[in-house]
């Protein structure tokens, strides 16, 4: 007997797998100064992917969150390899809570996007004046809202401008996936009340990659 899925949920699972894909990319580039180029880059271009026609096409594709979608299939069952990405999750989501409550940071937000986007659609999203762009505009906007995001890495990566600069951009990402998942009705008490359906739907999505 197969699990009934909802669109809803479907779709809001894609938005799940966007944060904690992008939350996992701030992690290793904290701890090794390097990222996976491919998924950085889906998530860089989710931020300026703003009247997307699906919540599909904000990552391009399916396979545009797939190791977002691995994820959580390890975190709904039990064998989640780092313990401190769900917490960093957390994190954001409260965060997006708070940025959305403040009306003049989210116009600043949505002005500083806007005003890269010719260049990400020139030079590409992940191009490093764009990074560094992303980055200012997430210290001096999100970055300001508190309790802050906390991430832990090496010393020495976290000590240098590009990294830094990388981190904050990808955390812009992540919080953009967070508007999105509550725009499609996501909430925490699907983690208690939806489990099932939600471990079902990343089954599902996954299936359709395999």
């Amino acid at each position: 007997m197969t699990d009934t899925v909802s669109p809803a949920i479907s779709d809001r699972v894609l938005a799940l797998a966007g944060i904690v894909q992008a939350l996992a990319q701030v992690r290793r580039i904290a701890d090794t100064g390097e990222a996976d180029a491919r998924v950085v880059g889906v998530a860089l271009d989710s931020i300026f992917r703003i009247d997307a026609e699906s919540t599909l096409a904000i990552y391009g594709d399916r396979g545009g969150v797939r190791q977002g979608l691995m994820i959580l299939r390890d975190y709904f069952s039990g064998s989640a390899r780092d313990d401190q990405l769900p917490r960093l999750a957390l994190a954001v989501i409260q965060l997006e809570r708070r940025f959305v409550q403040d009306d003049a940071m989210v116009d600043r937000v949505q002005a500083g996007i806007r005003a890269q986007a010719d260049a990400a659609q020139r030079l590409g999203s992940a191009h490093p004046d764009v990074l560094v762009a992303l980055g200012k505009l997430y210290s001096e906007t999100l970055s300001q809202l508190r309790p802050r995001v906390l991430v832990q890495g090496n010393p020495h990566y976290l000590g240098q401008t590009s990294v830094v600069a990388e981190v904050r951009a990808v955390l812009l990402a992540a919080v953009r996936s967070a508007v999105l998942w509550r725009q499609l009705g996501g909430s925490l008490l699907d983690f208690l009340l939806r489990r099932r359906e939600m471990a079902a739907a990343v089954r599902a999505h996954l299936h359709g990659l395999a």
